[in-house]
């Protein structure tokens, strides 16, 4: 799990440093997904994952909400911050999941758009939150087509899709 969400994270991480040359590539507004940039998607999907360092680096009951984010930062639309972030999230995330069990309990509260309430494990939102950061890679994709840059083959594909494909990229390397 600690491999899969590194890596992941690792994927805008290589965007940021090897594919996107300015700030503005972060903050070009999407033709086909309206309100949509490349910064927001790596906003979005960095949230997630400090969201659920600072739950489980807090007191127990470990009690989740994916609803609680802050909008319009700065890794929204500069590179450097943006590469920061992303380095920030990986290293809590190398540090909290080796001291926890993915079975240990939590209770995840989520907007639906009513109030709801799902006992969930640790190793269960990891394993979301990577997927989920997957999930807007691909949005990333579209939004980097339209501006005419080429992505990685593997980038924005979940593992399952990758093994499916007998990809050689990292995520693609396991048995179904």
């Amino acid at each position: 799990m600690l491999s899969v969400s590194t890596e992941v994270l690792r994927q805008a991480l290589d965007l940021l440093d090897n594919v996107l040359t300015e700030d503005e590539q972060l903050t070009t507004p999407s033709k086909y997904l309206p309100g949509s940039t490349i910064g927001k998607h790596l906003r979005h999907a960095r949230d997630h994952f400090i969201l659920l360092a600072d739950c489980v680096d807090g007191p127990e009951p470990h009690i989740l909400s994916y609803d609680t984010r802050v909008r319009n930062t700065p890794m929204e639309s500069k590179i450097h911050d943006a590469r920061d972030s992303l380095k920030e999230v990986i290293g809590r995330i190398q540090d909290i999941v080796p001291r926890m069990k993915l079975d240990s309990p939590m209770t995840l509260n989520a907007v639906t758009p009513f109030m709801q309430t799902f006992e969930t494990t640790f190793g269960r939102e990891l394993w979301f939150t990577a997927l989920h950061a997957v999930h807007h890679w691909s949005m990333v994709r579209v939004i980097a087509g339209e501006m005419g840059i080429t992505l990685a083959d593997d980038f924005g594909f979940a593992p399952s899709t990758l093994v499916y494909k007998n990809s050689e990229a990292p995520l693609g390397k396991g048995k179904m």
